[in-house]
């Protein structure tokens, strides 16, 4: 896909980190090849950069190329992407039929009784009045004490999923929950490019047919399907999988990740609304992997993720199909690929990969557009500093790499804990011993029963995901003695009072309105509201 082209170079010479702001910027015209929720959140960021009326920003989208759009997740830190934009929800949220996600619910990813089904819920400041009680009964549940230690009954984002409540309380309310969002991926990136275009970013409809490289193997030039020659500064690929630019053109590396995480492949298919609008995604494990229920205001996302080493395409929509009653039902299915993995070098020569194009980390954990923003944000840093020297270059790609690899330690840390074998799919799971350091110590701590968090503070394991993440994932999965082997608490140990959590919890709920209600009369931005690091 590429060739070299005599082409003046315009990649002005990188500056280190620190350097004269008052100098010229050494980027003027960024090129973002592919549309899409990647293309569009990076076009957004770079045209409110520090210096963005003075960046010229192309968008090059072709019509030749679909988009993977399905019903998809996001993390809390979306809800950050529109706030700083001044977006509010009430435009955004009915546009993308998008809902709010209090968290997650894992079930029938163990067979421990007792611990059929958890929720893993996003960080709040309530947490902080009942996380402690819950560690305790934690450690006592380890050292053998006969003590609830199911995160359920801790948080109040579980009990707001559970019972369809929408995670944004009354404005007299004064204390914060973070919360995701659910959303059409397609109309999401319909929406960005509008507010794009909006703000000036140039939008192209065209098709890339030639990566040009300079003598110096940077990108010098897109040829394009009518002609044209395109020439930036600095390139965006946002080509998804496929990875024109820094996969095919570049040649850069990618690193599988397959020996620790074996789904490969998706198959999805919508069904109409029906019932309760949960503010939650339900993350359900099946024979060969497991299926997401995801829901929208006019519709409900499923779709099953899966190895294809150990069921076929055929055999998955079926078990889907069967998973949702739907055997019978005239319902067209999606089969999607994964290449699950990531670039060795996610910033190579004078071009960034952002989205699926710098890699991928199967959905359990909604981490995609959360990749987007980080990388994106990343990039408008280093050009507001003009910082594109390689020891840039250098802290920008290990930075990445080690986002990637500790998303993927937590999400291999779900399959490694499961106590399934009902099937090959599940017993290669339990089995399998390519475990990094990090995730060793995480176990091996848990194990010896001790407290992560000290290790998790101290950045000797468990990077990337807060306490709260780790213990309810642990917790969560029953990782405990046996039932049979527990023995009645000591005092200390039963010294929590779990009827005030209890009773704290429902008083709670009380300040938060139901879900379909909030949706239909989306209240101005909450921004004023303490968005930080909570303790725990």
């Amino acid at each position: 896909m590429s060739e070299t082209a005599t082409v003046i170079d315009p990649y002005t010479p990188a500056r280190p980190l620190g350097g004269s702001t008052d100098a010229p910027p050494p980027v003027r015209h960024v090129c973002i090849v592919g549309g899409g929720s990647a293309g569009w959140m990076t076009a957004l960021l770079l045209a409110t950069t520090a210096y963005g009326p003075r960046l010229k920003v192309t968008v090059l989208e072709s019509p030749q190329v679909g988009i993977i759009g399905v019903g998809e997740g996001s993390t809390p830190w979306l809800r950050r992407f529109f706030e700083t934009l001044g977006i509010e929800e009430a435009e955004w949220m009915p546009a993308c039929h998008a809902t709010y996600k209090s968290g997650i619910t894992f079930e029938g990813w163990s067979g421990r009784p007792g611990f059929a089904r958890y929720f893993h819920p996003f960080v709040s400041m309530l947490d902080n009045m009942t996380m402690p009680a819950f560690v305790d009964h934690v450690h006592a549940r380890l050292d053998g004490a006969d003590v609830p230690a199911h995160p359920d009954r801790f948080f109040v984002a579980a009990a707001l999923a559970r019972q369809a409540k929408g995670p944004r309380a009354a404005a007299d309310f004064p204390f914060d929950v973070w919360y995701g969002y659910h959303f059409d991926a397609t109309l999401l990136g319909q929406f960005l490019a509008r507010k794009a275009t909006d703000r000036g970013v140039d939008h192209r409809q065209r098709h890339v047919n030639q990566v040009l490289l300079n003598e110096q193997g940077d990108i010098a030039a897109l040829q394009l399907d009518d002609g044209e020659t395109l020439a930036a500064d600095f390139f965006v690929d946002c080509t998804g999988f496929a990875s024109l630019l820094t996969g095919q053109a570049l040649r850069t590396p990618f690193i599988g990740f397959g020996d620790n995480l074996f789904n490969d492949a998706a198959v999805a298919m919508p069904t109409p609304l029906h019932g309760p609008l949960e503010s939650q995604t339900v993350a359900t494990a099946m024979r060969h992997g497991w299926a997401w229920k995801i829901p929208l205001t006019h519709r409900q996302g499923h779709g099953y993720v899966y190895s294809s080493a150990h069921c076929s395409a055929d055999e998955a929509e079926t078990e889907l199909r069967r998973h949702l009653g739907l055997l019978d039902a005239d319902i067209q299915a999606r089969h999607l690929k994964m290449r699950v993995g990531r670039m060795e070098q996610i910033w190579q020569r004078n071009c960034v990969a952002i989205g699926l194009s710098q890699g991928f980390i199967e959905p359990l954990e909604a981490t995609a557009l959360l990749y987007v923003q980080v990388t994106a944000s990343m990039l408008v840093e280093v050009l507001e500093k003009r910082a594109l020297g390689p020891d840039a270059q250098a802290q920008f790609n290990e930075a990445m790499r080690q986002r990637f690899e500790n998303t993927r330690d937590y999400i291999v840390a779900h399959y490694k804990t499961t106590s399934r074998t009902d099937t090959a799919y599940w017993r290669a799971n339990a089995e399998n011993m390519h475990l990094s350091d990090s995730l060793k110590g995480v176990l091996m701590t848990w194990m010896s029963r001790k407290p992560l968090i000290p290790g998790l503070k101290a950045g000797r394991f468990g990077q990337g995901y807060p306490a709260v993440s780790w213990y309810a994932l642990l917790a969560g999965m029953g990782v405990f003695p046996d039932a049979e082997d527990l023995t009645p608490p000591t005092t200390a140990q039963a010294r929590h009072d779990l009827t005030a959590i209890d009773d704290f919890i429902a008083h709670s709920l009380r300040h938060f309105p139901d879900h379909r209600a909030l949706l239909a009369d989306i209240p101005p931005g909450n921004s004023h509201r303490l968005l930080q690091t909570y303790a725990w």
